[in-house]
C-alpha cells in the first residue's frame, strides 16, 4: 500500500504540490484571522511558512532546492519553478486597463530609473564597505539589490566569480522577501491604493516576485499593474547592469 502511495505521488507530483500550498495557505490564513486578528496578512505568514519549510527541507538533505529536495515535495520544484511563475506574472497583463496605465505617464517612467540607479548604489557600496572594491564584483553585488535575476545576469556577462553571484542572488532575494511581507502593512500609508501609485510602486521596487505577492495581499487588483512596470524594470535591469552601471562603476574605480 505504502508503495503504491509513493508511487502515485511520485507520478503526480506537480497536483502534490498545489494540495500542499493550498493547505499552507489555508492554515496562513487561518493564524492570520484568529491569531492576529488580522494584523499581518495571511500571505505573509504563508511566505514565512514557505521559508522555514525550504530551511528545513536544506537541512535534511543537504540539497540546493529546499524542501523540493524531498522526494514526497518534488513537485513543489515545479510549481514554483521560473516557467510556471513567469507564466502567471505574465498572464496578469491581460487584466490591465490601458487607460489606467497611460495615467502613471512620465512619473511610471522615472520611477524605473530611480527604482534601478538606487538599490544599485546602495548594493554596490556595501559591497565596498566589505571588502569588494574591483568593478566586476561591485557591479554584480549592486545589480543584485536591484533583483535577484538581474545581480546573476549581470555577474554572468561580467564574469564574476561564484562568490560575488551567491551574494548577488542572497541581496535580491532578501529584497523580494522583504517587498512581499511589508507591502501590505505600509499600502495605506503610502498611498498603494489605485493602479497608478501601483505602477510607480512596481518601478520603484521592480522585483516582480516581491512586488506582485505583496500587492496581491493589498489588493489583487493592483497585481497587473504592479507586475507590469516591476517585470520592464528587470529587463532594463538586465540591459544596463552589464553595460552602463558596469562602466560607471568602473570609471569610479579605476577598473
Amino acid at each position: 500500500m505504502i508503495d503504491v502511495l509513493q508511487g502515485t505521488i511520485a507520478a503526480q507530483g506537480l497536483l502534490v504540490a498545489f494540495v500542499v500550498v493550498g493547505a499552507i495557505v489555508f492554515a496562513a490564513y487561518f493564524l492570520s484571522k484568529h491569531l492576529t486578528l488580522g494584523r499581518i496578512h495571511g500571505s505573509a505568514i504563508a511566505i514565512v511558512i514557505g521559508l522555514i519549510l525550504a530551511w528545513i527541507g536544506g537541512s535534511i538533505t543537504g540539497g540546493t532546492k529546499g524542501i523540493a529536495d524531498l522526494p514526497f515535495f518534488a513537485g513543489i520544484g515545479i510549481m514554483g519553478g521560473a516557467m510556471l511563475r513567469d507564466f502567471a506574472i505574465v498572464a496578469t497583463a491581460f487584466d490591465v486597463d490601458i487607460v489606467e496605465a497611460r495615467k502613471a505617464g512620465v512619473v511610471g517612467a522615472v520611477s524605473i530609473v530611480v527604482g534601478i540607479v538606487l538599490p544599485f548604489v546602495v548594493g554596490a557600496v556595501v559591497a565596498w564597505s566589505f571588502g569588494y572594491s574591483d568593478a566586476v564584483s561591485m557591479t554584480t553585488i549592486g545589480a543584485g539589490a536591484v533583483t535577484y535575476i538581474v545581480g546573476p545576469v549581470t555577474g554572468a556577462a561580467l564574469g564574476a566569480g561564484s562568490d560575488v553571484m551567491a551574494l548577488s542572488i542572497g541581496t535580491g532575494v532578501l529584497k523580494a522577501v522583504l517587498v512581499m511581507v511589508a507591502t501590505p502593512m505600509i499600502a495605506k500609508y503610502i498611498g498603494l491604493d489605485n493602479p497608478r501609485s501601483a505602477m510607480v510602486f512596481g518601478g520603484m521596487m521592480g522585483t516582480t516576485s516581491g512586488v506582485t505577492a505583496g500587492l496581491a495581499a493589498t489588493d489583487p487588483k493592483l497585481v497587473p499593474y504592479g507586475a507590469l512596470t516591476s517585470t520592464f524594470y528587470t529587463g532594463v535591469g538586465c540591459l544596463v547592469g552589464p553595460s552602463v552601471l558596469y562602466l560607471a562603476v568602473r570609471a569610479l574605480m579605476g577598473g
